[in-house]
């Protein structure tokens, strides 16, 4: 299978919504060898992720790296990004920024890329639970000497990050465990489920940043997570009990609702 109508075809009539880009990157990911294509072609109706098979992903004009078993990150959660860019002061010239939860890295590589192309000196970290998330991620940050560790949370966290985080970006799982069913067999079936199940109500994950965001977060620093449009009140009820001020922000571009919390700079 090597011809462009044939690959797009089938990609259509297995459910493929964007069946013709899809076989441009899976015929460019097959670099010309017939075979490769065909075991591509045949992954992706399978169901396997077309990030996987690619190898990367493209976040804000960016192109990181994933792997299987790690968490592909959305396009919608490009917004989450933009509002902790931003939401920066003007003028400032040094930023801390914690990528917790960070998967492959690219919310905290793509934050650091637009911040350093704004003339802000980036102290990047990040940290992941999980080991498969940490490796890539590594891979991912190394070019610009961001480190990367492992743990659960604030735990992973270099104890000198201690109340000086600017920004911190938290892509926490937020699905409620009784609607993971109901996600698509592409994130159900191959991506980590705790980067998806969110517990009871999808916050679960979310109060534990809450709670260390207070403490963990610089006078005036922020803390910023992506939420369902009907966790709102709940999450901003979260983030007031621990004394941050919340302040919600919307996309209907992107389909994305992100709730921030900001320290007091007093």
């Amino acid at each position: 299978m090597s011809c462009f109508p044939e690959v797009v075809v089938t990609l259509r009539r297995a459910g493929c919504v964007f069946a013709e880009d899809e076989a441009t990157l899976l015929i460019e990911a097959a670099a010309g060898d017939p075979r490769r294509l065909d075991v591509l072609v045949r992954q992706r109706v399978s169901g396997t992720p077309l990030e996987y098979l690619l190898g990367w992903v493209e976040f804000r004009g960016l192109r990181v790296g994933v792997r299987p078993g790690v968490f592909v990150p959305r396009q919608r959660t490009a917004f989450l990004v933009e509002q902790a860019v931003e939401g920066l002061v003007p003028g400032t010239s040094r930023v801390c920024v914690v990528d917790l939860c960070c998967g492959c890295g690219a919310l905290g590589l793509s934050a650091a890329t637009d911040l350093t192309t704004r003339g802000c000196e980036v102290e990047l970290v990040a940290a992941d639970i999980d080991p498969v998330a940490v490796a890539c991620a590594r891979e991912n940050l190394a070019p610009i000497s961001a480190p990367v560790f492992g743990g659960d949370l604030f735990d992973a966290l270099p104890a000198d990050l201690h109340g000086r985080i600017d920004i911190l970006l938290a892509n926490t799982p937020y699905v409620p465990s009784a609607r993971v069913a109901d996600l698509p067999p592409e994130a159900r079936e191959h991506e980590p489920l705790a980067a998806l199940d969110g517990g009871t109500d999808g916050l679960d994950v979310f109060r534990r940043v809450a709670e260390g965001a207070a403490a963990w977060l610089a006078p005036g620093g922020t803390v910023l997570v992506e939420t369902g449009a009907e966790q709102v009140d709940t999450a901003c009820s979260v983030l007031a009990a621990h004394g941050l001020v919340p302040r919600v922000a919307e996309s209907e571009e992107h389909y994305a609702t992100v709730v921030l919390g900001t320290r007091d700079p007093g």
